[in-house]
């Protein structure tokens, strides 16, 4: 699996992998949307002529709304795959690395999931180059949903616990 990897745009090599998953983190994850990425996904929606009607959940943050399973809404279960994976949310590009901000120094953080939540995660760990390739492109995705969300939605992200995963840097 490992020769998939290489990040050329926004992930697309993850798919084979990211298929053969059992564990659906496309299930309960509710990846924050800024406003930005919000206006991103409609106008992909509308150019697509995918026709989805009130496809996000605005509370303490905003996020794709889920089907009555708990998957996300632009999860296509028969294909195993994003309908909207061009432009789906960044962390949703991130994963399997996830952030935090600290609280002292205001600074980024970085973690990875273990391979026990995430199979992508044990072929980044077995590929030195594809594991920098993806940091790299997950710190741009991540960095961007940052700066475009607002206080009140990232400190309701940031109180998200995330115990399988593990700092990196």
């Amino acid at each position: 699996m490992s020769k998939v990897i290489k990040n050329k745009h926004r992930q697309a090599d993850f798919y084979i992998i990211c298929k053969a998953c059992p564990l659906g983190c496309c299930n309960g994850a509710k990846p924050p949307l800024s406003s930005k990425r919000m206006k991103v996904i409609e106008s992909y929606l509308k150019t697509n002529r995918l026709r989805i009607d009130n496809p996000f959940e605005i509370g303490d943050y905003a996020f794709p709304r889920e089907t009555r399973d708990g998957y996300c809404l632009f999860y296509d279960r028969s294909e195993r795959k994003c309908t909207i994976h061009p432009v789906k949310p960044e962390t949703c590009v991130a994963g399997p690395i996830t952030f935090d901000i600290n609280p002292e120094n205001r600074k980024i953080e970085w973690f990875l999931k273990k391979d026990t939540i995430c199979p992508l995660a044990r072929v980044l760990y077995q590929n030195k180059e594809a594991f920098n390739d993806h940091l790299k492109l997950a710190k741009r995705e991540i960095r961007r949903l940052v700066r475009d969300m607002g206080e009140k939605a990232l400190h309701a992200i940031l109180a998200i616990q995330e115990p399988d995963t593990f700092k990196i840097g």
